[in-house]
């Protein structure tokens, strides 16, 4: 489910979580990796109950993407 509709339909009374995609710590770079934080955090961050995750494994993940991430 699209993760703003998710919010929309169910943020007032249950915790979205949604994922950075796999390929971005691996193989993105810092900016790239903000820029979807952000967005996550933005769509689906207001008003509280959003807990942002990574489905990626990250001890394979480029160090400087996790920082960004985290």
């Amino acid at each position: 489910m699209e993760l703003a509709k998710a919010k929309d339909m169910f943020g007032v009374t249950a915790c979205i979580t949604g994922k950075v995609p796999n390929y971005l710590p691996l193989t993105g770079n810092p900016d790239d990796v903000r820029d979807y934080c952000k967005f996550l955090i933005d769509t689906c961050g207001k008003g509280g109950g959003y807990v942002m995750i990574s489905s990626a494994l990250l001890d394979e993940a480029k160090p400087e993407n996790v920082k960004a991430m985290f």
